[in-house]
């Protein structure tokens, strides 16, 4: 007898960011950066496995997320900047409902910022 019977179900493609990406492991500005690096990878990842539909969108996301990275990278981040670009990366990825997974790693590099600067 099947625990979860998932008959008559359809379901559209998911992308699962997992990777590398290990945000609790973050200590400090350089944990940080790396760990943005991993989600730029697997945003990589999945705009080559066809997540966007809108291709826009996906450019401008990989953007704010370069973005984002250039600012955490400076001797002196700007904070407000830094904030900016990953809220502006999470804003684009809430419409698509096959990037939940980045969305999260997005809100969480957030709220390491907030805490680290």
């Amino acid at each position: 007898m099947p625990i979860f019977d998932q008959r008559g179900q359809h379901v559209n493609y998911q992308y699962n960011a997992a990777g590398d990406i290990n945000f609790g492991a973050v200590q400090n500005r350089m944990d940080l950066v790396t760990q943005l690096e991993a989600l730029r990878v697997e945003l990589d990842r999945a705009v080559a496995q066809g997540v966007f539909q809108d291709e826009e969108v996906a450019v401008e996301t990989e953007g704010s997320l370069k973005k984002a990275l250039i600012q955490a990278k400076k001797p002196e981040p700007d904070k407000k900047k830094l904030i900016d670009h990953l809220q502006g990366a999470k804003a684009l990825l809430e419409g698509v409902t096959a990037a939940a997974g980045l969305v999260g790693a997005l809100a969480t590099a957030t709220a390491l910022v907030q805490k680290l600067f």
